[in-house]
């Protein structure tokens, strides 16, 4: 498992062989150059020796490094790694919520897909008892959070809800004080991608992400 040694992510891993060590350095190299992060590297016969830290920021762990040390373990899960972890640079996110009663039994939904509109994840989020804006910004923050766990470095969000929308965008102020904690947590979030856009669109072209919405609340209320 990984360890912090000398301020860096260091993890040691024995394999079969040296050819089986080898179609892992493969792999990883294919990885560490679809996120622009490399590791120092150190490789005898079947062992390979990893270090990660971040040079811009002193050479020191920094979420980066903690992002990367996770997909490299999806990497070693591969079956005998034949298949590189998928690593999209851009990627389309669908999110919405909604609300029963407003404030009521309330989920978020959300979608990932790639810039050919294959669907790559989709998942529901049942919350409890909240509004139909904290879904919509729940929806938005579940669905950054999955396109940072894919690797994607740029993300095209589209919402139905133009409130959202337009306060991410800087449009519209945060009126409503109990949105501000989770618009600063989401703008900090987005911080982490190379860029993120918002785009506005019409309720019948977000219909895969309200479909996780009422599918989640439909299951959660007839327990």
């Amino acid at each position: 498992m990984w360890q912090t040694v000398d301020n860096k992510l260091y993890r040691k891993i024995a394999f079969k062989d040296f050819t089986e060590a080898f179609a892992f350095l493969s792999r990883l190299a294919e990885l560490a150059e679809q996120l622009q992060h490399h590791p120092t590297i150190k490789n005898k016969w079947n062992e390979v020796e990893l270090w990660l830290s971040t040079h811009d920021a002193g050479d020191v762990v920094t979420e980066k490094d903690e992002q990367m040390a996770k997909l490299i373990d999806e990497l070693l899960e591969a079956p005998k790694y034949t298949k590189a972890v998928q690593v999209i640079k851009q990627i389309k996110l669908f999110a919405d919520g909604g609300s029963r009663g407003n404030p009521g039994p309330s989920a978020s939904g959300y979608v990932l897909m790639d810039m050919d509109d294959n669907i790559l994840f989709k998942s529901g989020v049942y919350l409890g008892i909240t509004t139909n804006n904290q879904a919509e910004y729940q929806a938005l923050k579940f669905g950054l959070e999955a396109a940072q766990k894919a690797g994607a470095r740029e993300v095209d969000v589209h919402m139905d809800s133009m409130l959202v929308v337009n306060q991410m965008k800087g449009i519209f102020k945060v009126k409503n004080r109990d949105l501000w904690p989770i618009h600063e947590s989401i703008k900090e979030l987005a911080s982490h991608f190379k860029k993120v856009t918002y785009t506005h669109v019409p309720r019948e072209l977000n219909k895969l992400a309200d479909a996780e919405v009422n599918t989640t609340l439909d299951a959660e209320l007839t327990k």
